[in-house]
């Protein structure tokens, strides 16, 4: 692909409308989390930025990131490489392969030094110097310290990249790392998730091919729009825990009514992702949603820290901290007081009607 162009250039050449052009800067606004009013910025920056040139590393690894970034629907995947980005080395994705292709990976990270975006999937394995995971008869971590050397901006994808992985779970005897601890000097942004949403994949690249930079980020370096909420927060079963009503067993009645998975083991009210308001394959569905609560994967050493179906000991609600054996009572109780509060609140609304009907002298005490 021609690196030199931009969006709205490649629109032109390819023979397509200024009407599909306006359509597809809507939709990439929606996609980055923006608001409506960003849209002209969206626009003047598709017509004047040059696409970026993307190298994708794979580490250590189940290349499910790839899997999912292949499904994205809004834009399709297709789209955001043929026409969006300029994906010049990828083990999975490219069509080159062998001697050719490892030399065209050394002459890409040279030419385009200081531009490039490094997408790095899987994590860094360093035990007996790294040969868990060799790429071209080198081990990863030679391979990934020379593509971060020139980088503009490195983008993490999944949790093996952002935190370590499954591959880094006790007692890890690979000595698996995170991208992070390995490389620096660079913006770094986190997009965790085993794998993550596809959809979130293909922003945080537009946004920096838009922007010339990556989204706002959260303390732990994930981009906000994305990971600024609870999947607690977004759950279509959050009536359900707010009222007290849990599955107990995924194959009896509340589990078959809908009601909250949390004592069965959910970590929605401590994972924050945006599974509950994107959802998957273009916001069909997401594991809650299919009758299984959340693992939390996009936390880091959810492989380690938590039994996925023993419940979390306690859940932040209304400044305090309850339990799953004690929130109906407190909800209960607060609907009990809200309802004798609207009583009480009524009968004075009703006397101060009654007294204002009658005539003045009657009035009066």
């Amino acid at each position: 692909m021609q690196t030199n162009n931009s969006l709205w250039e490649l629109f032109q050449k390819r023979g397509l409308s200024r009407r599909s052009f306006l359509k597809t800067c809507a939709m990439i606004t929606g996609l980055l989390g923006l608001s409506p009013l960003k849209c002209t910025e969206v626009v003047a920056a598709a017509e004047e930025k040059n696409l970026p040139v993307v190298i994708w590393l794979h580490g250590h690894e189940c290349t499910g990131c790839d899997e999912s970034f292949l499904r994205s629907q809004t834009p399709l995947a297709s789209d955001v490489i043929l026409n969006m980005i300029s994906v010049e080395y990828d083990d999975c994705l490219s069509a080159a392969a062998g001697e050719p292709f490892e030399q065209h990976f050394k002459e890409i990270i040279e030419k385009y030094a200081g531009q490039y975006i490094l997408a790095v999937e899987g994590g860094v394995p360093l035990a007996e110097n790294g040969i868990y995971c060799m790429v071209g008869g080198r081990p990863f971590v030679t391979v990934l310290k020379e593509a971060a050397a020139g980088a503009a901006a490195i983008v993490e994808y999944g949790s093996c990249s952002a935190w370590g992985g499954i591959q880094s779970a006790k007692p890890n005897p690979t000595n698996t790392v995170a991208v992070s601890q390995i490389v620096g000097g660079t913006t770094i942004v986190k997009v965790p998730g085993c794998p993550p949403i596809p959809e979130v994949m293909t922003a945080v690249i537009m946004h920096f091919a838009l922007f010339g930079q990556l989204p706002p980020l959260d303390t732990s370096g994930r981009p906000k729009q994305f990971y600024g909420n609870r999947i607690h927060d977004t759950c279509y079963r959050r009536p359900f825990f707010d009222s007290g009503m849990f599955a107990e067993r995924f194959d009896d009645a509340g589990a078959k009514a809908g009601w909250c998975l949390y004592k069965v083991g959910c970590r929605g009210p401590a994972t924050y992702n945006s599974c509950g308001n994107m959802r998957w394959w273009n916001g069909l569905s997401y594991p809650i949603q299919s009758g299984h609560g959340c693992i939390g994967c996009s936390n880091n050493g959810f492989w380690d820290n938590d039994q996925f179906y023993e419940r979390l000991p306690n859940i932040p609600i209304s400044a305090t901290i309850a339990n799953a054996d004690t929130i109906g009572a407190v909800a209960t109780g607060v609907a009990v007081a809200g309802v004798v509060a609207h009583g009480a609140l009524s009968v004075v609304e009703k006397y101060k009607r009654q007294r204002q009907s009658k005539p003045e002298e009657e009035r009066r005490p």
